[in-house]
């Protein structure tokens, strides 16, 4: 074998393992349904949050914090302590804002865009792909250590309010919300788990 062909041959080789490689890592890469998994094992959780909204024509990010909480397989809690004291509350179909005092009850069926918001939240946090599917493109990217799902709405109603929402986390627990709204606006929420239920 002349040291041509035999240099031909060791990149040949080369080229073959790397291949190799690529299609072993791809065939075993984190997918949505192993991430729907891990997140279908928490039953419940609380957590704090931290909040920053940033709109346009304001100089800064508005702030916000509180506590988070949900229960399977359709129940969750926003209670925001600063700046004001507020708190929403989503039970299967119904949803209660509370504020200065005042209540506030209505359907999420008379909301399509925030019944949309909604679905992806608790599709998220109860690992239910199908109700992911009905309102959002999905894709997943990373490990299950240090994951990340991006959702696109393909609703037409919460499309014309929200361009892209961005979870991340670790596991089955969601650590991180993004969000960006049509016009510009954007939302990062952090989030620090403080219980979870198998």
């Amino acid at each position: 074998m002349t040291s041509g062909s035999k240099i031909r041959l060791e990149r040949w080789c080369r080229g073959l393992v790397a291949a190799l490689a690529f299609s072993a890592s791809s065939a075993w890469a984190f997918d949505l349904p192993e991430l729907m998994g891990l997140l279908a094992k928490q039953k419940s959780g609380e957590a704090r949050f931290t909040e920053q909204r940033f709109v346009r024509g304001l100089e800064g990010p508005l702030d916000a914090s509180g506590t988070l909480s949900f229960q399977a397989p359709d129940k969750m809690t926003r209670r925001t302590l600063t700046p004001r004291p507020e708190s929403m509350v989503v039970d299967g179909n119904t949803l209660t804002l509370s504020r200065g005092g005042r209540t506030r009850t209505m359907t999420l069926d008379s909301m399509p865009e925030l019944l949309g918001m909604v679905e992806a939240m608790r599709g998220t946090l109860t690992g239910n792909t199908q109700s992911l599917a009905r309102y959002f493109r999905a894709s997943v990217s990373g490990t299950p250590d240090k994951w990340t799902l991006d959702l696109v709405p393909i609703d037409e109603k919460l499309a014309a309010q929200v361009r892209t929402l961005r979870l991340s986390g670790r596991a089955g627990e969601v650590l991180g919300i993004e969000m960006e709204f049509i016009g510009g606006d954007r939302s990062v929420m952090s989030i620090t788990p403080t219980r979870t239920a198998p």
